[in-house]
């Protein structure tokens, strides 16, 4: 029996012995790759000869999630905050793929091998059966240990079947999959089949580039992408570059990955939410990292404290790995981050508008707004630490009659 099956849970088997008790079900997917190459840590997919509503039947709290393409998501009967769910799919055929996203049409089988031959790659369409026995018809193992990526067929026409298969290409070369490099026909087919994303659902593209720029590798694959062409598809309009370190934070190495980008933050935030679906917080600190890609490292005490003051903690780290990743000496900016006090009244102001209007007879306003964020700035860039002491700065500004834009609030840079 395969050792494979001692990485299983009890729930796991659970599962597979009451579908085996109606039918026939093999593990398959990623879960059988990750146990060649180590002890997998994803869940679990299964592959059954049960219709779906004959596995509804057995799970009878399972989703129909999917059920033209045979799939259910299998929940076991107890219901339980954070409880697993496996993937459950009926064996299948498929035929054309007219829109280059799914099938025209699914057909449900009965043979453990037509399922697999229609999958991607070699070294995902391997299966383990009910004695343990590893299914290998087209030498995924052998591939995995070589860490080739190799099509299953011909690679032009599993590519052409869905385009999200190329972003999957590069994905599957990351370190976490053992896979080093594609073998030539496959790379070959990328690079003639990449307007085929042009197909594929913008979301979904965004999503694999989060699983490309969170693994490992990152620097190579984007740089194959970049060569075959793939990454002026998927970030259209937008200069890219090759050259950063990349490390394993998304945020950060896409701001990296975008750092040769003529336009401001704002607009490459805007670009990149058209071409990725980006919820709005990651893109607000692209933005800002974006801006501050030239900002001064030099550890003076009152940037310093701005610094630690007005941005949140994570942007905070996000800065200093965007800034090494571009090759800038942030050794110092560092090191005095870390040697800073506390500052003695906190970040909150100190002076509030009632004081304000005591003090200025100004009334509440635009003007009085920005006052009170200019003394707010320069209390906590002097560390001030009484109100007395934030409203006796008013004798170094013309509060009355100077210009209020110019007045900076609270910030960094």
């Amino acid at each position: 029996m395969e050792r494979a099956l001692e990485y299983l849970s009890e729930a796991d088997t659970q599962v597979l012995t009451r579908l085996r008790s109606a039918g026939e079900a093999w593990i398959v997917g990623g879960w059988v790759r990750d146990s060649i190459i180590g002890r997998p840590d994803t869940d679990i997919d299964i592959a059954t000869s049960l219709l779906p509503a004959e596995v509804k039947e057995l799970f009878p709290r399972s989703l129909m999630v999917g059920e033209k393409y045979g799939t259910v998501i299998v929940r076991l009967d107890e219901g339980v905050v954070g409880e697993p769910s496996w993937e459950v799919t009926t064996l299948r055929s498929e035929g054309t793929y007219g829109d280059g996203r799914r099938p025209d049409e699914v057909v449900f089988g009965s043979s453990i091998k037509d399922d697999l031959a229609r999958r991607d790659f070699t070294i995902n369409a391997m299966a383990i059966d009910a004695n343990g026995k590893r299914i290998d018809h087209h030498d995924g193992e052998a591939d995995l240990r070589a860490g080739v990526l190799r099509s299953v067929g011909d690679a032009r026409e599993r590519l052409g079947e869905d385009g999200l298969r190329i972003m999957r290409a590069f994905r599957f070369l990351d370190s976490k999959s053992g896979v080093r490099q594609m073998e030539p026909e496959l790379r070959a087919a990328v690079m003639e089949c990449s307007e085929m994303l042009e197909r594929v659902s913008r979301e979904r593209i965004g999503v694999e580039m989060q699983h490309i720029l969170t693994g490992g590798n990152v620097g190579e694959i984007i740089a194959v992408m970049s060569e075959s062409g793939t990454l002026e598809r998927v970030l259209p309009e937008i200069r890219t570059t090759t050259g950063p370190v990349f490390g394993s934070d998304f945020v950060v190495n896409l701001a990296m990955l975008c750092s040769a980008e003529d336009d401001d933050g704002d607009a490459l935030a805007e670009k990149l939410r058209g071409a990725l679906v980006l919820a709005k917080e990651p893109l607000r600190a692209i933005s800002f990292l974006h801006d501050t890609a030239s900002a001064s490292l030099l550890a003076e005490i009152g940037s310093l404290r701005r610094f630690k003051a007005a941005l949140p903690k994570i942007w905070q780290e996000f800065f200093i790995s965007y800034s090494e990743g571009l090759g800038r000496d942030v050794e110092d900016f560092r090191t005095a981050l870390s040697s800073l006090d506390a500052l003695k009244a906190g970040n909150k102001p100190l002076v509030d508008g009632n004081m304000l209007v005591d003090a200025t007879g100004l009334e509440p306003g635009p003007r009085m707004g920005r006052l009170k964020g200019w003394l707010h700035r320069v209390q906590v860039e002097r560390d001030l630490s009484s109100s007395d002491e934030v409203l006796s700065l008013l004798k170094e500004l013309d509060w009355n009659d100077s210009d209020h834009e110019e007045w900076s609030a609270l910030s960094w840079p």
